[in-house]
């Protein structure tokens, strides 16, 4: 029996783009069996997602289910070069469990280190990539797709050589913007440029997206993360989604930590004059089915906007503060698909807006 292949992710959390890579790949691998594997074991089947065994579980039973075969490991993609193992716990905590565990360590670095060690079992720095010693004598071939990772340059020395010392494990290795590109380039690592696996949503399950239920008539798709929650960047939002003159629905692209906060979303609505409404998708299926039959979408989400590309959707990407969105400006540099704007630039997102309906 062929033995299955290994996804790996951060598809252990509620994020629309780390669900929707772990899908992707699985219909790409079809008909081989997958088995999903994360930092921690997670049950995501209620938003789409799969259940998600624990990576270091896999590797403790690989022998066992599957004898002397090699394990294939398969990374499928997302922001992980500069994830650090401090934000990678607080995203797999309930929300106001991370509230509470930000508030009591933000400013205690040591502890911090130690508290992730202790969650994640690992005391990787950069606890998505493992580097050959972490395969607890299991052969794995480990393959890295699509990766992002546009602040690697600024992470410390010991985490920047642990990247370089996992990827060097790679049989093939690619990134998805040319900014990730240039840092590993830096760093002595050469790896080839390929889109994210997301873009290829709409060829894989377009006809079951569209099928699904959305909101009717013209509307504008927006989403933006907790951090535009100040009350300034809102009332800029507003203005600049007022413009448009289209009815905007709100949806979520993920509930993890640092992620999406759906009272942001409730707070975004009050203030706006054109209808509103605020949608929380109950799974990655509905989030995208809304994106695809909108006229626009405006979201901070890379995700959502890769999304919106793929459905031929316009899209524009935000930021809070111009420059603040590297992500977004990366891939968009690389790729297109979409534009960037700072919503404090109230007068370029309103002509955006006020540019899909023709006015």
């Amino acid at each position: 029996m062929t033995a299955p292949l290994v996804l790996f992710g951060a598809f252990d959390r509620h994020n629309l783009g780390d669900l929707l890579l772990a899908q992707v790949a699985q219909r790409e691998a079809a008909p081989r069996p997958c088995l999903f594997a994360g930092l921690r074991a997670a049950d995501l089947t209620a938003f789409g997602g799969n259940r998600v065994q624990a990576l270091s579980g896999v590797l403790a039973a690989w022998r066992h289910d599957h004898g002397a075969a090699p394990l294939e490991l398969l990374h499928v993609g997302g922001e992980v070069l500069d994830t650090d193992a401090w934000e990678a716990a607080v995203m797999l905590l309930p929300p106001g469990e991370a509230a509470a565990r930000v508030a009591a360590l933000d400013r205690a670095p040591e502890a911090r280190l130690a508290w992730a060690a202790g969650y994640l079992g690992s005391e990787r720095l950069a606890p998505y990539l493992l580097g050959a010693g972490d395969y607890g004598g299991v052969e794995v071939v480990a393959d890295f797709r699509a990766l992002g990772g546009v602040g690697l340059g600024e992470r410390p020395a010991a985490f920047r050589a642990e990247v370089v010392a996992a990827l060097h494990t790679a049989r093939s290795l690619t990134v998805r913007e040319r900014t990730t590109q240039a840092a590993l380039a830096a760093l002595g690592v050469a790896a080839g440029l390929a889109p994210d696996p997301v873009s290829q949503v709409a060829a894989l399950f377009g006809d079951a997206l569209r099928a699904r239920p959305h909101p009717a008539g013209d509307y504008l798709a927006v989403q933006c993360a907790a951090s535009f929650g100040d009350d300034a960047t809102l009332a800029a939002l507003a203005h600049a989604l007022d413009a448009g003159g289209l009815p905007v629905v709100l949806f979520v692209a993920g509930t993890a930590p640092w992620h999406d906060d759906v009272a942001v979303l409730h707070r975004l609505a009050a203030r706006l004059r054109v209808p509103a409404q605020v949608v929380t998708p109950a799974t990655v299926g509905d989030a995208c089915a809304l994106i695809a039959a909108a006229r626009g979408c405006v979201a901070s989400s890379l995700h959502a906007l890769i999304v919106a590309d793929a459905f031929a959707v316009p899209a524009l990407g935000i930021e809070a503060r111009a420059g603040g969105a590297a992500k977004l400006r990366a891939y968009a540099a690389t790729w297109g698909g979409f534009a960037v704007a700072a919503v404090e630039t109230v007068a370029a997102l309103a002509g955006w807006c006020r540019s899909l309906r023709g006015g």
